[in-house]
């Protein structure tokens, strides 16, 4: 389950590690996002990466909340099992 991205601008594009619970990380680049697309894009779409994946292979929703940005340096955001989540029914 992930636990939190770390997004970072590059001049070949937008770079995320989205950290696990476990102690992994998962490395990349945002592919579908231009180099020269602002944070907001980048954020949007490391966002929705996470969402998507946590959902397919977990079966779990999940909230992604950023933290406020400092300059320079990485975004980063907390991810959260979602309160509808399926989980919480059990």
């Amino acid at each position: 389950m992930p636990q939190g991205i770390v997004l970072l601008a590059t001049p070949e594009g937008w770079r995320h590690s989205v950290l696990t619970v476990e102690g992994g990380m998962l490395c990349g680049r945002l592919a579908d996002v231009p180099v020269n697309a602002g944070p907001a894009e980048a954020r949007a779409a490391a966002a929705a990466m996470v969402v998507g994946l946590t959902h397919d292979i977990h079966d779990e929703r999940v909230d992604v909340t950023w933290d406020p940005p400092r300059e320079p340096g990485p975004w980063t955001a907390q991810v959260t099992v979602a309160a509808t989540s399926p989980s919480t029914y059990g």
